[in-house]
C-alpha cells in the first residue's frame, strides 16, 4: 500500500488576513480579485495600512494538502520557509493537519514568505504576496522516495514564477510517472497563465501532467478566447482530465468526450472565496486517490469549496470527512 495519496508541492505562504472596502484597493493600487506579486518594501507598506488581521498557513498547494488531510487522506507537502517566526507557524499548521512535511528551512534570508489578502464585502479576496523564501524551493528539496510513494502529485502554477522551482516540478514528474503515478497541477490564476500559456500547454500536450484544475477565466485565458465551450473542448482534448470550476454555477469535469456537470452546495452566507479552488482540488484528489466516480470527485471538491467560502481563511475549521458523511459522499 502506498505511503500517500496525494503530495502536493507549491509556495509555502503565510496568509494575512483582513477586511477592507473596495475603496481601499482603488486608494493602494491593488488589483482586486488577483494575486498581485510585491516586493518586501511594497509588503511593510500594505502591512502598515491593514485593519485587524488573522494570520494563518496558506499558499495554494499547502491549502489542498491540508484539504486531503481533513478528508482522512494521506498527504505530503513540498514547501520552502525561512527558519523565522512565520516559518515555524507554517510548519507547525501543517504538521498540525496530519500532512507530512518535511522540506529543509533555508535559513533567516529571505524571509518566510507572506501574503496580505484583503475580503472585499462581496466576498472577493485580493492577494498581495511577497514570495521571499518560496523562491529558494529547488530540486534538491525533493524527495523522491515521497514522490514515488504518492498516487497523484499536485502542483500549482504560481511555481512557475520562482525558477528553481521548475526543475523541482520537472524532477517530482519524472519520479512519479516512473514509478506509474500521476500528476495534477491547478492552472492558479488567469494572470500566471497569461505569463506561462505556452509552458502549461507543453506541460499537458506531453503528458507531463494528467490531471489539469482551473476554473472558467483560467480556461478562458489558457485558449485565448471568450467562447467557454470552446474552451472546454479544447482542454478536454489537452489533457486527460480536466476539472473546471464556475463559482456558483459549480463545476464540469471532463475526461475525453465524457462529461458530468455538478452542483454548488448551498451556502448560508458567502464569507470569504479564499482557499475555493485549493479545496475544490483536494476534495477531488481524495475522492480520485480513493477510486471514487468522477462525478463524485467533483461533488467532493464543491462539498470542500463550499464549506471553506463561508469562513475566514483558507484552511477548513469543520471536519471535512464528517461533512462528507454528512452529506453522504463518504
Amino acid at each position: 500500500m502506498l505511503r500517500f495519496d496525494v503530495l502536493t508541492v507549491g509556495n509555502a505562504i503565510v496568509d494575512i488576513i483582513s477586511r477592507c472596502d473596495d475603496q481601499f484597493l482603488i486608494d493602494n493600487k491593488i488589483t482586486k480579485a488577483a494575486m498581485n506579486l510585491i516586493d518586501a518594501e511594497r509588503a511593510e507598506l500594505l502591512y502598515s495600512r491593514m485593519g485587524p488581521a488573522l494570520e494563518a498557513s496558506g499558499g495554494s498547494a499547502g491549502n489542498t494538502a491540508a484539504g486531503v488531510a481533513s478528508f482522512g487522506g494521506k498527504a505530503a507537502y513540498f514547501g520552502k520557509v525561512a527558519d523565522d517566526q512565520l516559518g515555524e507557524i507554517f510548519n507547525h499548521d501543517i504538521r498540525a493537519q496530519g500532512v507530512h512535511y518535511q522540506t529543509k528551512p533555508k535559513g533567516t534570508f529571505p524571509p518566510t514568505a507572506r501574503s496580505m489578502i484583503f475580503v472585499t464585502p462581496d466576498g472577493e479576496r485580493s492577494m498581495n504576496t511577497y514570495l521571499g523564501a518560496c523562491v529558494e524551493l529547488g530540486p534538491e528539496d525533493v524527495e523522491p522516495e515521497v514522490v514515488a510513494d504518492a498516487k497523484v502529485t499536485y502542483f500549482e502554477g504560481y511555481l512557475w514564477d520562482p525558477p528553481r522551482a521548475k526543475e523541482a516540478i520537472l524532477e517530482c514528474a519524472r519520479i512519479a510517472h516512473e514509478n506509474g503515478r500521476e500528476v495534477s497541477m491547478t492552472l492558479s490564476d488567469s494572470f500566471c497563465v497569461g505569463r506561462y500559456r505556452s509552458e502549461f500547454l507543453e506541460l499537458m500536450r506531453s503528458g507531463t501532467v494528467d490531471i489539469v484544475f482551473a476554473n472558467r477565466e483560467e480556461t478562458l485565458s489558457l485558449y485565448e478566447t471568450r467562447d467557454f465551450e470552446e474552451a472546454l473542448t479544447r482542454i478536454a482534448a489537452d489533457c486527460k482530465i480536466a476539472a473546471v470550476t464556475m463559482s456558483e454555477e459549480g463545476a464540469v469535469i471532463l475526461r475525453g468526450k465524457e462529461r458530468y456537470r455538478v452542483d454548488a452546495i448551498k451556502l448560508e452566507e458567502l464569507v470569504d472565496t479564499t482557499g475555493a479552488g485549493d479545496l475544490f482540488a483536494s476534495g477531488f484528489l481524495y475522492g480520485y486517490t480513493q477510486g471514487r466516480s468522477l462525478e463524485d470527485c467533483g461533488k467532493l471538491g464543491c462539498l470542500a469549496a463550499g464549506i471553506v467560502i463561508q469562513q475566514i481563511g483558507p484552511r477548513p475549521m469543520k471536519s471535512l470527512s464528517e461533512a462528507g458523511r454528512e452529506a453522504g459522499l463518504i
